[in-house]
Formats: C-alpha cells, structure tokens, sequence
C-alpha cells in the first residue's frame, strides 16, 4: 500500500486537508490523534508523564494539562526531548499496528512533526501543506487564543518552510481560505490512485 507522510507547520491546514481525503474514502491515520489517546486516564504513558514532569502537569481529575505541558516544554528543550523520548516511539508503533489492518489502494499519515521526528522512513511521498508564517500566526491566535511570542516560539521549534518545501514530494498551498483546497486535493488523490496502481502492476509483473 502506497503511503503518504502529510504535514507541515502548525496552523498550515494539515487537519482541513486530512478531512478531505477523508471523505474521498481514504483511511487517515493521525499522529497527532494517537498521542491524544496515549495520554488519556489510565495509559502508562500518563504515569510515566507524570513522574518526569511532576503532577502539576495533571488537572485535579488526573486528566493531562495540555497547556501547563505545552508551556513547560517549550520553555526548556531538555523537557521537549524528555517528552518526546517518551511518546514518539510508542506513535511510532501505534502506527505500525493501525497500518497492518488497512486495505487501500493508498493511506494517509498525518505527521505534523514528520521530519523533527525521522519518521520519513514511515511512508512513500511527502505531502506538505504550506504557508506563509504570518498566515500560521493569525489562524493559532485566532484558533487557540495564543500568545504572537508562544506561537513564535512553536513555529520556531519546528523545520523551515524552506526545509519542508526542498523535502515535499507534493505541494498544496493553503495560503488563502478558499474553495478550491478539495479540487488540490481530488487531483492529488487521483495522482495516487495512478501510482498505487502501477505499484500493483509492478508487483503483479
């Protein structure tokens, strides 16, 4: 099965491209969705969060402060890397596991941090989502009511448009809120039906 890596910068449009793929029937499977239900009451992985970093990063239910979490870490790159020497293998594995029970011709894979985290070796193309910087910064304060600095300090965190751009086996640029995103996208699906079936072909031959 034909695998494609999405991503690109956070506030780019990666959750609205996901969506229309979608609904062209074709299975997604999202890093980001994954590491939500890691960290939910009762998985290991919230314990060992909160012996590393503290039961402040736990509401009064138990349940993860994403915000006290997401603060902490990108304040202190040795947190971040603690964090994610914690989570991103085992995202890696869940992804693993959920790709065996697919059949599709090809698959999604959205991974917002697909290069920061050497999972390129997951998937077959890479499909970036891209926009300007100033564009990412008005849709997270518009989205999570963040500060212009904390959203800088992501943005920062993560590779450049540049890098993103010069990696990307396909483009779709999401500068304008527009209707035309799911036409980009049925071209790219139809792009991938046609190489997942002359992969077929190959493997047949």
């Amino acid at each position: 099965m034909l695998k494609i890596g999405l991503t690109g910068g956070i506030g780019c449009g990666k959750s609205s491209v996901a969506k229309v793929f979608e609904q062209l029937k074709i299975p997604v499977i999202d890093a980001d969705e994954i590491a939500h239900q890691l960290v939910a009451i009762g998985q290991p992985a919230l314990a060992r969060i909160r012996q590393v970093f503290g039961a402040d990063v736990l509401n009064p239910d138990g349940s993860l402060n994403r915000k006290t979490l997401r603060e902490l870490i990108f304040s202190d790159l040795q947190q971040k890397q603690q964090l994610e020497s914690i989570l991103h293998p085992l995202v890696y594995q869940s992804i693993q596991a959920k790709l065996k029970l697919l059949n599709a011709p090809y698959c999604i894979i959205c991974i917002p941090l697909l290069f920061e985290t050497n999972m390129t070796n997951l998937v077959n193309r890479i499909l970036v989502v891209d926009c300007s910087v100033e564009t990412q910064i008005e849709r997270i304060r518009k989205r999570d009511n963040m500060a212009i600095e904390r959203i800088q300090s992501i943005i920062d965190s993560q590779v450049s448009r540049t890098f993103r751009k010069a990696h990307a086996n396909d483009l779709i640029d999401n500068s304008e809120t527009d209707d035309r995103l799911a036409e980009k996208v049925k071209k790219l699906h139809n792009l991938y039906l046609s190489i997942s079936a002359g992969r077929d072909k190959i493997v047949c031959e």
